[in-house]
């Protein structure tokens, strides 16, 4: 009998482990009861690959997250745009993000920088700008690792560029979503075919991988946010698996 989906998005979890710092998330949801996330990316995020808009991950995250904080108003706003760069989305921080007041920003980038070698020395100062903009906006920041390719040697400077993005997360302090490391491990479990996660081209996920995304995001998020009361509604919403 086949391994159903979910638990096979699960099955090397304490080998990428995503255990973030959410202080604005938990505030957000003990205040007001409402937890707002931005997924802000390039086509990843916007959900090229996927056979349904519904199938992208940031739809998945807010699916999983409202079955998991009940009592919550959970909502996703899904700002990825296809082909940009981090210095596109960087010019969208302040109306894509900023200004839909979330508690927590997901930000999905480098590949584009990575494919075009823009440099690496500009990223971090792009990245660390927007890190910035986040911080002083008091919204909690998620960044999101580089995927996982297989024919990823098609992009000589794929790895320092990923070093760049990691290295940048470990100096601000800021959550690394391990999307690297979580579809190799997919991919060397055998429990998935390459054709299930990602797409014909070689780059985007489809639908089962980008439900793996969503899956072990929402597992960290809950995790990170822990029980809470929320105060508005006189009652304690405890997460459920």
């Amino acid at each position: 009998m086949p391994v159903p989906a979910d638990t096979r998005c699960r099955a090397d979890a304490t080998k990428a482990a995503f255990q973030p710092t959410l202080p604005a998330a938990r505030k957000a949801l003990q205040e007001t009861g409402k937890l707002t996330i931005v997924a802000l990316g390039s086509s990843a995020t916007a959900g090229s690959g996927a056979s349904a808009e519904d199938k992208s991950y940031p739809s998945v995250l807010q699916t999983e997250l409202r079955r998991r904080l009940p009592g919550a108003e959970v909502n996703v706003v899904n700002k990825g745009v296809g082909g940009q760069s981090a210095y596109d989305m960087l010019l969208r921080m302040q109306a894509d993000v900023i200004d839909e007041k979330p508690a927590i920003v997901i930000w999905q980038t480098v590949i584009n920088d990575a494919i075009r070698d823009i440099g690496e020395e500009k990223l971090a100062k792009i990245l660390n700008k927007g890190i910035g903009k986040a911080r002083a906006a008091g919204i909690d920041m998620v960044l999101m690792d580089l995927p996982w390719l297989p024919r990823e040697g098609r992009y000589p400077h794929y790895d320092d560029y990923r070093a760049v993005l990691m290295r940048t997360a470990q100096e601000q302090g800021i959550s690394l979503f391990p999307r690297y490391a979580l579809m190799k491990g997919w991919s060397n479990s055998r429990q998935f075919t390459p054709e299930e996660l990602v797409g014909m081209d070689g780059l985007h996920l489809v639908d089962a991988g980008y439900r793996c995304l969503g899956l072990r995001l929402a597992d960290g998020i809950v995790s990170g946010i822990g029980n809470v009361r929320i105060e508005t509604a006189g009652r304690e919403t405890k997460p459920v698996n």
